[in-house]
């Protein structure tokens, strides 16, 4: 399926993951009131001044975050004990989503958008 935007990516979800896809989308859209919401790569993506300010994305066991480069080696001590990939991190959805977290590597994302 090929989304058009981020609302008709979320209904795809149980409504468990749903809830945590709309309290993530939420928490960008406050902490980044300036961002606009796209689908890219087929992921919920907000875009800053027209750079990827950060993508999520839902999956069986795990929600991903894609807040590259400078999101994830910022916080590297913070997510080291999240399984991570080149440029990703998974947040098991049988454990509690680290909100506060997202919030803060959302905005540093936001204050780091123009140099990266």
């Amino acid at each position: 399926m090929s989304f058009q935007n981020i609302d008709q990516y979320i209904k795809t979800f149980p409504e468990s993951t749903q809830k945590i896809l709309q309290k993530i989308r939420h928490l960008i859209q406050t902490t980044a009131p300036n961002a606009v919401e796209v689908i890219s790569y087929q992921m919920p993506t907000f875009k800053l001044n027209g750079k990827v300010l950060i993508h999520f994305a839902a999956y069986p066991h795990h929600i991903g975050l894609y807040a590259t480069p400078t999101g994830h080696k910022k916080f590297e001590a913070e997510l080291s004990k999240y399984k991570q990939g080149k440029g990703s991190v998974q947040f098991p959805l049988d454990q509690e989503i680290p909100y506060d977290l997202l919030e803060k590597i959302t905005r540093y994302r936001v204050e780091n958008i123009g140099i990266n």
